[in-house]
């Protein structure tokens, strides 16, 4: 599992690299043909992992439960968030990391509730649910380069 916390790590590294230096006008905006902005993708990424690894083990979610519904898969921005908002994410970018390696490493991921994911692979266990966040982290990366070049 270190290569998957790897892993994690250097993709998190990277949207840091991608946003900054962006304004908050820039991390709020959703340029056309787009469904979302740069600061809703960073921040779905953070609850998805949550809810991957903690909410299908019946774990306790380490975020509120309006930043889940806010940023879910589903959702759409619904206003522009605030600095104080971008430095809360930013801080849970890296925090999380430790919050999953850690509690990985203490065994508390013991039953998982099978996923059939969007993606066509169904997710049966905390290792099959941290392979695919990778995945999925990689992807809104990509859509993170996407808006940055239309902007």
């Amino acid at each position: 599992m270190n290569t998957n916390f790897d892993i994690l790590k250097a993709t998190r590294e990277n949207f840091l690299k991608a946003i900054d230096g962006l304004t908050l006008e820039e991390l709020n905006d959703i340029p056309k043909g787009f469904n979302n902005n740069i600061i809703w993708n960073v921040t779905h990424v953070i609850v998805t992992q949550q809810l991957l690894c903690y909410g299908l083990t019946g774990n306790r979610i380490r975020l509120t439960e309006q930043i889940v519904t806010d940023y879910r898969k589903g959702s759409k921005p619904k206003q522009p968030v605030t600095q104080t908002e971008v430095d809360q994410t930013i801080s849970w970018l890296t925090d999380s990391i430790d919050w999953v390696k850690e509690d990985y490493e203490m065994g508390i991921f013991k039953e998982y509730r099978q996923y059939p994911t969007s993606y066509g692979f169904t997710l049966k266990s905390i290792e099959d649910a941290m392979n695919f966040n990778n995945v999925h982290e990689g992807m809104h990366l990509g859509w993170v380069g996407a808006i940055k070049k239309n902007l």
